[in-house]
């Protein structure tokens, strides 16, 4: 009887043990599988804060309209404004089909299935930056509009640069392409790019807008400005209207070469060429004042180009789209002025 109860009991202290250890080795399992699921979606609602910063919350967006210079203005404005207002900020899929290609861009993809989930309050942006835009209220929020000034994220300069750095094959074809040129037999010491923006804009701008597009005489001013100040510069020219441009451009100098494709639709040639370029001669649109911007260097700009009543400047402040150190020459608005 006694040897009996001496089995007994150490046979149920050993299923004891074995039922505890298999539970801890099952839970363990179980949390190994949870815990990177978990860090994953706390680094992907915050994009920008620091290990240490409390979470951030809500989620902020923007809408995703126009071509590659509208949307990398709707970009920095909202990396600059969610970072301003203390939200996690996302891009709209197309935004990220349009600006990845080229860049190497850093906040998170918000797809369609999630984004028509989400209660989103509608907020407008002016073209420019205001003193509301530093206390948005509400934790879901869509920014809609065209806003592209410096005067919303140039206080990130080095962080948008940084957002906006070409991807390296893109930036070594441009580099390669620039390298093969010549300002008559020799290496030049200068590179201007020159973004000659047409296409739509030469009905628009005197039939809508009460404005003119970039002529020769303003290309021919803006050329010499280079030509006065650098030795042996070489002046690389991209445009939507590069026929337009080989007929008013004057290149007899041998200092003018007439460069990428001219293509809308798939622009990184001609926008890396400009970047990759010392200074920038542009005309209007965003397109040319985003690679000025990235380029650095001088830049000289067309100015005063629609009339003192066009609607344009309803909606469009100069003083907020070209940088102050940026040099403007004065758009010739005879034409308009004959009708």
């Amino acid at each position: 009887m006694l040897s009996s109860q001496v089995s007994f009991f150490p046979m149920v202290h050993f299923i004891l043990f074995v039922f505890t250890a298999s539970t801890i080795f099952h839970l363990q399992q179980r949390l190994a599988k949870i815990q990177p699921t978990w860090e994953f979606e706390t680094l992907v609602l915050a994009p920008t804060e620091s290990p240490t910063s409390p979470p951030l919350r809500g989620m902020w967006t923007i809408n995703a309209i126009g071509r590659l210079g509208n949307q990398m203005g709707e970009y920095a404005t909202l990396y600059a404004l969610a970072k301003m207002n203390g939200r996690p900020a996302f891009i709209p899929a197309e935004m990220h089909s349009t600006l990845a290609p080229i860049f190497r861009i850093t906040l998170p993809v918000l797809h369609g299935t999630t984004a028509s989930k989400i209660p989103w309050q509608n907020y407008h942006l002016n073209d420019w930056m205001e003193e509301e835009y530093r206390h948005i209220p509400g934790e879901y929020v869509r920014l809609t509009g065209y806003p592209c000034s410096w005067t919303f994220y140039h206080h990130l300069r080095h962080e948008i640069l940084r957002e906006f750095t070409l991807h390296d094959h893109v930036r070594e074809e441009a580099q390669k392409f620039l390298r093969g040129l010549q300002v008559n037999g020799r290496q030049p010491g200068t590179f201007v790019g020159v973004h000659v923006r047409r296409g739509d804009y030469v009905q628009v701008m005197p039939n809508v807008w009460k404005g003119v597009v970039a002529d020769q005489r303003y290309l021919e001013q803006a050329l010499d400005w280079f030509r006065t100040r650098y030795n042996s510069p070489i002046f690389v020219v991209t445009s939507n209207g590069m026929a337009w441009c080989r007929q008013n451009i004057n290149s007899s100098r041998g200092d003018v070469v007439f460069a990428g494709n001219g293509i809308e639709s798939s622009p990184a040639k001609d926008f890396a060429l400009l970047t990759q370029c010392n200074h920038t001669i542009m005309t209007i649109g965003t397109f040319g004042i985003w690679a000025a911007y990235l380029a650095g260097g001088e830049t000289i700009y067309l100015a005063n180009y629609t009339l003192p009543d066009s609607p344009f400047l309803k909606i469009f402040k100069p003083e907020a789209a070209f940088l102050p150190e940026w040099v403007g020459i004065a758009a010739d608005l005879s034409p308009l002025l004959k009708h």
